[in-house]
């Protein structure tokens, strides 16, 4: 059980690491962005990248309360 929580952690913490890089590369595109005519889009995909990296640092916090509570209780 311990394991397969471990495991859970380091692929939701990969997909921190996912959302992260893929928001600074929107990041980094929006003066381009902005001369093309797409600012809108880039913002929208911006902030979907923050939230999606929100999400799975608060799924990953859980996983790691999960695992410290079955460590006390043991």
């Amino acid at each position: 059980m311990e394991i397969l929580l471990i495991l859970l952690v380091v692929a939701a913490a990969g997909l921190v690491l996912f959302s992260l890089g893929r928001g600074l590369y929107y990041f980094s595109r929006g003066h381009q962005a902005a001369e093309n005519g797409t600012a809108s889009d880039n913002l929208k995909m911006q902030n979907q990248m923050m939230f999606a990296r929100i999400k799975w640092q608060a799924i990953t916090i859980m996983l790691l309360v999960v695992i410290g509570l079955l460590a006390a209780g043991n």
